[in-house]
């Protein structure tokens, strides 16, 4: 039988981050989403471009690192 954990916090911090930038790339556009990635790709030295098909990707990525995160302990 599996036993959900609660998921660490940085897990959640990083499933979110991925839940609100796939929402802002599929379904409504947020402007300071724009902007705060435009920072980290400066800061960082690249650039991705954030198309719909991308932003579906990172929302299920996001569902995907929660449930990963309640069912494996550790992560």
């Amino acid at each position: 039988m599996l036993h959900p954990n609660p998921p660490r916090l940085i897990t959640v911090g990083i499933a979110v981050a991925l839940l609100v930038v796939g929402m802002s790339a599929t379904i409504f556009p947020i402007d300071i989403v724009s902007e705060l990635l435009g920072t980290v790709w400066s800061f960082l030295g690249f650039e991705i471009d954030i198309t719909p098909e991308v932003g579906w990707l990172l929302l299920l990525l996001g569902d995907a690192l929660l449930v990963a995160g309640s069912l494996l302990p550790g992560i």
